[in-house]
């Protein structure tokens, strides 16, 4: 089936969130994401964009381009009393980050080396920053922003510490110098600094921010078309293997559903219940694509993952927001 006829054809609490909700273009979103998939496919099917060169942008993003977009998801314009009602938001996403680190150790465990490490990975880190942001303001606006901002804080400190480890052949102390010295832990120290500057009214200059933006906003065009790339050397007869499915079940239902039910046994808020679990419920990060491809750990097994839990999260995203919004 394919994402139209999906959408012709929609269950009813789909066609009932996007008529209700025709605020958000959640839908759009979606399909800017498989338009830059379908991109990058084409290019490397065609050889415009071959092995060596996707590597090389690979190399670009990680060091270069995912820092940029990391130090500019800290411009917050926060305050001290703000920083103090979001508390919230922030522990309840560190709790959930021991649940996904207890799930990936748990579930993952009989599937061969490579696999593995990107089943780990993916179920550690979620799309919740290109997809998850956009898509909490449009359902809570500005301060759902805010809060899936403070939300990530955790999972960018996992994605670029534990889950960059899974990817490291390493001994230990080695691969601690080497997450510690990667161009993204040191941009999200940087990002800390600046977040604590701009909340006693310091901001970065203005021609350094917008060149850090300029570079930022490269992030989910290259990354996606890079992932697309590496679709195109992936076995076209085994996209919907069993494993990516039971992934894109935990990934999407799961661990959301999971999640609720805990967060609803504490006094957190209406609307951090909401954001946390609509946070909890994005597909694969479209970094374990990049990850796999820089180090050689079966780029074409974690581009399934991507490919098919964000399809999945078409239907299954207005789902889980449409349960939330009946709290």
């Amino acid at each position: 089936m394919t994402a139209l006829t999906f959408f012709i054809f929609q269950p009813p609490f789909i066609r009932e969130f996007y008529q209700k909700g025709a605020r958000i273009d959640m839908l759009s979103l979606q399909l800017e994401i498989f338009l830059l998939l379908a991109l990058g496919w084409f290019l490397a099917s065609r050889r415009i964009l071959a092995r060596n060169t996707r590597d090389q942008i690979t190399s670009l993003v990680l060091n270069l381009v995912l820092p940029a977009s990391i130090i500019r998801s800290f411009e917050l314009d926060l305050t001290w009393e703000q920083f103090t009602t979001l508390s919230a938001v922030l522990f309840c996403s560190i709790g959930i980050q021991i649940l996904y680190s207890i799930a990936a150790k748990l579930l993952w465990r009989k599937e061969p080396e490579n696999h593995r490490i990107n089943l780990c990975y993916g179920t550690l880190v979620s799309n919740a920053g290109f997809m998850g942001m956009p898509i909490c303001e449009q359902l809570y606006g500005s301060i759902g922003l805010l809060c899936s901002s403070i939300f990530l804080i955790p999972q960018r400190i996992v994605m670029w510490s534990a889950g960059l480890s899974l990817y490291t052949a390493a001994d230990r102390r080695t691969a601690i110098r080497k997450v510690l010295l990667h161009p993204c832990i040191i941009a999200l120290e940087l990002g800390v600094v600046i977040l604590v500057l701009r909340m006693n009214g310091i901001g970065l200059p203005d021609c350094l921010d917008r060149t850090i933006g300029a570079v930022a906003s490269c992030n989910t065009a290259l990354s996606m078309m890079m992932i697309g790339g590496m679709m195109a050397d992936a076995d076209k007869q085994d996209v919907f293997s069993p494993v990516v499915l039971v992934y894109s079940f935990v990934r999407l239902l799961s661990l959301p559903l999971i999640i609720w039910g805990c967060l609803s046994l504490l006094p957190v808020s209406r609307l951090a219940l909401q954001v946390c679990v609509v946070l909890s419920a994005m597909p694969a990060a479209s970094t374990t694509g990049m990850l796999a491809q820089k180090y050689h750990r079966s780029p074409a097994f974690a581009s399934k993952l991507i490919f098919v839990s964000t399809l999945f999260s078409m239907g299954t995203l207005p789902l889980i927001s449409w349960l939330v919004s009946l709290i």
